[in-house]
């Protein structure tokens, strides 16, 4: 697989990115591209192992090991470095409906788990996935293959995510017609308005695969609530036979802490979809950072995503607050290989406020406990204090406040981007599905049956907040199950 010395002869290298002061002024994809020559050089670093744990997809210590899906990740490393880019790309397919959006945002759990990041660092596999299928694009081999013979049956998916577009793309392979429900005005879900443009282009990346989908034979039916009057479950269950439900866990986790009320306090995916609306479509409404001093609570890619907005918007200062300490610099000794490592690191968001700003924006060890506002009622401040961890009489780790580390901080705008518990719930109760004790659809893993037959779940909805790459990893399997349920056998991987 690649070179057998290459791991040996080359370094990792991957492309340099836009300059953040730069990039800070438009929308467009902050990633640049490398050169055949220098893809075909890091993919000779893949080291022929023996034992591949890049593509094993399972979980160690609660996490994502190797690719949940499986990518056939050697093989096609072995394709770039000999130049077959064709062959390279039918591979990636073979695993992957859509390797342009796990090559641009997945944490790449894959590279994580590379042999050669035992010594040394890893094959830089995130980005000869991305280079592959752009090439793709790019030469024209990627064009509509709709299915030969239609089997009679239809199949509804409710939500157009990445859970959703997968087991749509899988279940019309497979000959079933299907209609994709989407409540937003545009297909893409999470890909479409949870993540900033500059991570994901919507119209050249999201919309021109949704394109694809269509031309198959996938119907999309956008700005339409599954449960409610647009269209209720009885007529779902009624024309459909078989539903895969693909919601996603969109129920955000909130702060009701005082001065929760105030004008300047936002969710952050409000903050997030609002904004990509008036990109795609300039003059709509936005929550605007500009001018304002922003603070944004929690410190994952949501708040990184904000970040990285509010600085486009031309914010006066931006501050993220982590209530968690800052990982180390290198892999603990709790953290082995092939585990994710749990390191630091510094995301794009961060990169662009040290740029504009001189420091990295975020504070940790530190949570809010009021926001404070004027006479108006406008936010003009967030009260912060610093914590410490330690067990509790139950033996769980909860943070507790540290005395005199008190702090007024001021702020126009505030985001909490502190996750999601789970799926939103009317449709669920609509539907009657039974839920697991954490309000997430009960279905088991590798199965995605719900408890009303020829009903299936797959993605945030079944597993809670996770990966881009493991809700591909659950439509394809529920697409499978679905197959298997309407036909009494299944084809599908």
């Amino acid at each position: 697989m690649g070179k057998p010395t290459g791991f040996m002869e080359y370094c990792r290298e991957i492309p340099a990115d836009r300059e953040p002061l730069e990039r800070i002024n438009d929308w467009n994809e902050f990633h640049l591209h490398m050169s055949e020559e220098g893809l075909r050089t890091q993919g000779a670093r893949c080291m022929d192992c023996g034992i591949p744990f890049c593509h094993t997809g399972t979980l160690l210590s609660g996490m994502a090991s190797g690719c949940p899906i499986n990518n056939l990740i050697p093989e096609w490393n072995d394709l770039i470095y000999r130049g077959l880019w064709r062959q390279a790309l039918e591979r990636l397919h073979r695993t992957n409906n859509f390797p342009e959006f796990t090559g641009r945002v997945c944490p790449a759990p894959c590279e994580g788990s590379c042999t050669l990041g035992m010594i040394d660092p890893a094959v830089t596999i995130k980005n000869i996935e991305v280079s592959i299928v752009e090439r793709g694009w790019q030469e024209g081999w990627i064009v509509p293959n709709p299915p030969k013979v239609r089997t009679g049956k239809k199949v509804a998916v409710v939500g157009s995510g990445p859970a959703g577009l997968s087991a749509a793309a899988q279940l019309n392979k497979a000959g079933h017609t299907v209609t994709v429900f989407e409540r937003a005005d545009l297909p893409g879900g999470l890909l479409m308005y949870g993540i900033p443009n500059m991570k994901l282009d919507k119209r050249e990346v999201v919309l021109r695969r949704v394109k694809l989908l269509e031309l198959e034979g996938i119907n999309f039916v956008c700005n339409t609530a599954i449960g409610g009057s647009d269209y209720p479950v009885e007529k779902l269950r009624g024309e459909f036979d078989a539903v895969v439900l693909a919601t996603g866990a969109t129920l955000p986790r909130d702060l009701p802490i005082e001065g929760r009320g105030l004008n300047g306090v936002h969710l952050a995916m409000d903050f997030l979809a609002a904004n990509t609306k008036a990109v795609l479509n300039p003059g709509t409404d936005v929550i605007s950072a500009k001018g304002k001093d922003v603070i944004i609570i929690g410190g994952g890619d949501t708040g990184t995503d904000c970040v990285a907005t509010s600085l486009r918007h031309g914010c006066n200062s931006v501050v993220q607050l982590e209530i968690m300490p800052q990982s180390p610099e290198q892999r603990a000794a709790d953290n082995p290989w092939p585990e994710w490592p749990k390191i630091h690191k510094v995301d794009y968001g961060q990169e662009e406020a040290a740029a504009r700003y001189g420091a990295d924006p975020r504070t940790y060890l530190t949570t809010a406990t009021r926001f404070e506002g004027d006479a108006a009622g406008n936010l003009t401040a967030v009260h912060t204090v610093q914590v410490a961890w330690s067990k509790n009489e139950k033996g769980q780790f909860v943070p507790t406040p540290v005395p005199g580390t008190e702090q007024v901080r001021p702020a126009g705008l505030v985001l909490l981007a502190m996750g999601f518990l789970g799926p939103e719930q009317p449709l669920l109760d609509a539907l009657g599905v039974e839920r697991d004790p954490r309000s997430n659809i009960k279905a088991e893993y590798e199965c995605y049956a719900t408890s009303i037959p020829g009903v299936f779940a797959a993605g945030d909805c079944r597993r809670g907040q996770s990966l881009v790459v493991w809700a591909f990893n659950e439509g394809r399997g529920a697409a499978r199950e679905c197959d298997r349920y309407l036909m009494g056998g299944t084809e599908l991987p």
